[in-house]
């Protein structure tokens, strides 16, 4: 009977020895591991594009693996070498100058030579290999503006090569100073670049020695300020060609630079010494440092305490003064107020809450100070409320009650809305707006007549 064989069975069992802990776990890891690899051996039979994945993370080597560092410098070394033996030298670019001369396609507009797609071609062809990359479709077809005969002017294209060329060669010269070999400069990188730069640059020969130092600290920091918004001490290589800054540096290699584009150029010598020139005037106690009371006299000295109170509270400090780096920050930021980079740091200053806005009591806060400064100058304060209603028709915030950075932005109006707050000259330009372009206009209707 069955109950029979059940009971010699479970008799069985009992006599049988029991298996211990560690064969129960030998046990499950065997029946897992064959489970799992028949698993994996079906998927395998099912998918094998895995197998064409290419490996795309190398890890850095440590600090302590000398050889691989080496290694590493050396392979890439090696890398920009044979990068830059690829770029057309001056040789190269005068023949394709010749070429594109020789195979013009008339008839000329104006002065300005052109060059049709087919000729275009038979140029690409005997230019040589380095050349092939700029002889596209796609290139001609960029360069190509309403031209009756279909061509594109042989200036402009030359014009595009060069460009071309030398943003590879900038790009090359840049990654040499990228220790981390990661595409970006940290902040000593980009000096050690600035400082070797130095002698090549003409309009800085009159430069003495001694002031390298605070001039490439003057030059480094506007990268940092406008390209660095998040302050993580190094910005991508792709980001330093992209923007004006090292072709407003790299002006200064013309010897004949008029005084007014030197003027102007932060980078420039005269520049350099202006806004140093302008801290050793501040440094009254002479320390090598700003206090706040110092600082006060920036300018017209019209900025309100209130504001210079949180410059100290947020920027950084030593001993409550304020280095000349922190202070190249802020000048960048006063002087340049209409871009983003500037009115995100004046932005901070405001934002007193820290709320990522500003509202109704945040502005009133700023201008009261304004109004203390008007009743010391005997002028007759002016009511916050109209101040208030026509700093949100300026800036039209998207919420009716708060003011956010990127509104700010956004309305074009940044600048006269922080000089509003944080300057009485500011506010009083602003007041006085339309007298101010109406003395403009007779000026100027003055200067017609004679």
């Amino acid at each position: 009977m069955d109950w029979k064989r059940s009971l010699r069975s479970r008799l069985a069992a009992r006599s049988a020895p029991k298996k211990s802990e560690q064969e129960l776990k030998d046990e499950e890891m065997e029946l897992f591991t064959k489970y799992y690899m028949e698993w994996k051996g079906g998927r395998k039979s099912g998918n094998t594009s895995y197998t064409n994945i290419p490996r795309f993370y190398y890890r850095l080597p440590a600090e302590d693996e000398v050889l691989l560092q080496k290694l590493r410098e050396e392979s890439r070394a090696v890398f920009l070498q044979r990068k830059s033996r690829e770029l057309l030298d001056n040789e190269e670019l005068q023949n394709l100058w010749f070429l594109l001369d020789k195979h013009q396609t008339s008839p000329m507009i104006g002065e300005e030579a052109m060059i049709n797609y087919e000729n275009f071609l038979k140029v690409g062809e005997k230019a040589g290999p380095k050349c092939k990359q700029f002889f596209t479709a796609k290139i001609f077809a960029k360069l190509l503006h309403n031209d009756p005969y279909g061509r594109i002017s042989i200036m402009q294209f030359f014009n595009y090569v060069m460009r071309k060329v030398w943003l590879h060669q900038t790009r090359i010269g840049l990654s040499l100073y990228d220790v981390a070999g990661q595409g970006y400069l940290r902040e000593s990188d980009l000096e050690n670049y600035i400082l070797e730069l130095i002698p090549t640059l003409p309009q800085l020969d009159g430069l003495e020695k001694s002031f390298y130092s605070f001039y490439v600290c003057t030059a480094v920091r506007k990268f940092f300020f406008f390209l660095d918004p998040l302050r993580t001490g190094k910005i991508k290589i792709q980001d330093i060609l992209a923007c004006s800054f090292l072709d407003d540096l790299l002006e200064l290699r013309d010897e004949e630079l008029s005084k007014e584009s030197q003027e102007t150029n932060w980078f420039s010598a005269p520049s350099a010494l202006r806004v140093y020139g302008q801290y050793l005037n501040l440094d009254k106690d002479h320390n090598g440092m700003l206090s706040k009371e110092e600082l006060s006299r920036y300018g017209t000295g019209t900025l309100t305490n209130i504001f210079l109170d949180r410059v100290f509270q947020e920027c950084l400090t030593y001993d409550g003064e304020m280095d000349y780096k922190t202070y190249l920050d802020f000048v960048l930021a006063l002087e340049n107020r209409k871009e983003p980079a500037a009115l995100q740091y004046i932005f901070k200053l405001l934002d007193i809450e820290n709320k990522g806005y500003l509202n109704v009591f945040s502005l009133n806060y700023f201008f009261r100070a304004i109004q203390e400064q008007m009743k010391i100058h005997g002028q007759e304060p002016v009511s916050f409320q109209d101040v208030k209603d026509e700093i949100f028709d300026m800036v039209k915030p998207k919420d009716p009650y708060k003011i956010s950075l990127q509104d700010l932005i956004n309305s074009s109006q940044g600048d006269t809305v922080t000089s509003i707050l944080i300057d009485l000259n500011g506010f009083w330009t602003y007041e006085n707006r339309e007298v101010l372009v109406a003395s403009d206009n007779d000026n100027t209707a003055d200067v017609d007549d004679t």
